[in-house]
């Protein structure tokens, strides 16, 4: 991935990771969390401008499996992120309650 859509998708990644898993539903295949990480890095491209997430990428964060981007939440990709809390202000401005001490890849909410 170029630099760009890497930073979106980590940010995307944190943010599908702490609010919560579907865990009711049935485990994605891969060709599904494939389309859902595409799917969530268009809707969410405003991000990495650094503004709010739009509609859409409040709607992909609450339906995009966590279980097809918590593998991809390295001690690097936390490391481009740097702001954990940014990350939970996005979520929360979804109308998500962050889970505490959530696991997901390599980062643990407070």
């Amino acid at each position: 991935m170029g630099g760009g859509v890497t930073i979106i998708t980590v940010v995307i990644a944190v943010v599908l990771a702490m609010s919560g898993s579907n865990a009711s539903r049935a485990r994605p295949s891969v060709g599904q969390c494939h389309k859902e990480e595409q799917l969530a890095v268009t809707a969410c491209s405003s991000l990495f401008r650094g503004e709010r997430p739009s509609g859409e990428c409040c709607h992909r964060v609450r339906v995009t499996h966590a279980e097809c981007v918590c593998p991809d939440v390295t001690p690097a990709v936390v490391a481009m992120i740097g702001d954990i809390n940014r990350a939970i202000r996005l979520i929360e401005s979804c109308g998500r309650k962050v889970p505490h001490h959530f696991k997901c890849g390599s980062v643990t909410t407070p």
